[in-house]
């Protein structure tokens, strides 16, 4: 006797809570690397930057800055580094948005980051 095999329809879930405290994005996705519609799990890092450039396809460049602390001038010096994080369909942040970064499995060769929340920036 042969097993059925019931046909899923490949329908974008509602919405999963990721566990920062973040609500889920109105708009719904179909992509599969998002971390509320799809199945990509969050861990370790989490900071805020400001998007320089949005140009590629649902990546983003975000400009990250920190304080870097010198031992022999007693002082804290301001540095800046550009981290390439993935920009999924539902949040779509725009170049000059500031927004919330956590970091995940690598997705590509240099994206190890994905966008979960648009905190603000440029009105249009």
């Amino acid at each position: 006797m042969p097993l059925k095999v019931k046909k899923v329809d490949k329908k974008p879930q509602e919405g999963r809570n990721i566990g920062l405290g973040i609500p889920t994005p109105k708009k719904v996705c179909n992509d599969r690397n998002c971390p509320f519609h799809g199945n990509l799990p969050v861990r370790g890092q989490t900071f805020n930057g400001e998007i320089i450039t949005d140009r590629m396809d649902k990546t983003a460049i975000i400009k990250r800055e920190r304080l870097q602390y010198i031992k022999k001038y007693e002082r804290l010096e301001k540095r800046t580094s550009k981290v390439p994080a993935h920009n999924p369909p539902c949040i779509a942040a725009k170049s000059g948005d500031l927004v919330t970064v956590v970091e995940c499995r690598p997705l590509s060769k240099t994206v190890s980051f994905v966008i979960v929340e648009k905190i603000g920036g440029m009105e249009r």
